[in-house]
């Protein structure tokens, strides 16, 4: 059941920063309400709102072979950020709420998770594998300052000594460097740092409220400077849009402390195609031909391709030359290497804590 949230907690970044104008059809509700004969076309001054999750459980398990983890926890739903890319957006569908401005502007927030987090340590079955933190949305968006979900639950992972990977877009990471710098230490920990391109209003356009590039560089900087071991992520890469910096962007991520790079070809599941065509008409009319034609060259011919072994990478000579350039970029810069394993050999649960006082 949620419930509104304190209204002290909502954000007051400036109006006309949303990632999308449009709010379209749910398309689970069969039911839906036109406004003037015209409810997909919204204000982008909308406020945030903010909801409590109660959620029973806070750990889900992946089973995708594309993806290199076992569990991910999320500590928001819908993400202020308002990435217009982003394939997290249909899952506020779920909700029974909109996959354009309802994603960036109703927020849904777990303040129990790092409790639910401990519980689901402790059960007798579980066995530990890292948890990728922010794997749908970004743990350390704006609502994060002031909540401080994400800290608590890397709080407990600390004390549990359970492995940890982190993906984010923002500099905020930085205020946990006293628990991520003894995590790192044990090995116990992974960060990675979205930099999708160096251009600052191409940045504003697809990423309206996440930090500046800038701001993840230096923080990418901060965190080697710290021992925490950084990996740069260019998600997404679009064809004829930010490709062309492939090269420059892995250079910048090497220059600030970068140890391994990564990436993840544009993806536009669902009404996220809708969303995304629309946003690329307003800014870039004169290259939206160009940048479909090339997105559909490398998912067959259609907007996306969700099969398994394809839907991150794609496929097609114009896919295949990405991959190419980009390994050669990791190649020049250093970027390739491996990290050794996270460990999972120092994990405590609470029962186990526990018996170092028996006896």
């Amino acid at each position: 059941m949620s419930t509104a949230y304190d209204k002290k907690t909502r954000n007051t970044t400036p109006k006309n920063t949303r990632g999308t104008s449009l709010n379209p059809h749910n398309r689970y509700e069969r039911l839906h309400y036109d406004s003037d004969g015209d409810s997909d076309n919204q204000h982008s001054d909308t406020p945030t709102s903010v909801f409590i999750d109660k959620a029973k459980s806070v750990l889900t398990r992946q089973r995708s072979p594309d993806i290199p983890f076992e569990w991910s926890l999320n500590p928001y739903r819908g993400c202020e950020h308002g990435c217009i890319y982003c394939y997290a957006r249909p899952s506020h569908e779920y909700l029974g709420l909109s996959a354009g401005i309802d994603f960036e502007s109703k927020l849904f927030v777990k303040p129990n998770a790092a409790d639910s987090l401990a519980r689901e340590l402790d059960a007798p079955a579980y066995r530990c594998s890292p948890i990728a933190l922010g794997s749908n949305t970004d743990p350390y968006q704006p609502i994060e300052r002031k909540l401080r979900i994400t800290r608590a639950i890397l709080e407990t992972l600390l004390r549990y000594r359970h492995p940890v990977t982190i993906t984010t877009k923002s500099d905020l990471i930085l205020r946990d460097s006293d628990i991520l710098q003894p995590l790192a230490k044990m090995n116990l920990l992974r960060v990675f740092v979205s930099i999708t391109t160096l251009d600052g209003t191409l940045a504003r356009r697809m990423e309206p409220r996440a930090p500046t590039i800038a701001k993840r560089l230096q923080a990418m900087q901060a965190l080697h400077q710290q021992g925490i071991h950084v990996t740069a992520m260019l998600a997404p890469l679009i064809p004829g849009l930010n490709d062309d910096s492939i090269e420059s962007i892995l250079r910048a991520a090497h220059k600030h402390g970068a140890q391994q790079a990564y990436y993840v070809l544009l993806r536009l599941p669902s009404v996220v195609a809708d969303l995304w065509h629309e946003w690329l008409q307003t800014h870039y009319p004169d290259k939206a031909g160009k940048v479909r034609s090339l997105v559909r060259s490398t998912r067959q011919g259609k907007d996306n391709d969700s099969r398994f072994g394809h839907r991150m990478r794609g496929n097609g000579a114009y896919a295949d030359m990405l991959a190419q350039r980009f390994q050669l970029a990791k190649q020049r810069y250093g970027l390739d290497g491996d990290f050794p394993p996270l460990t999972c050999a120092l994990f405590q649960p609470t029962t186990k804590q526990n018996t170092l006082f028996d006896g």
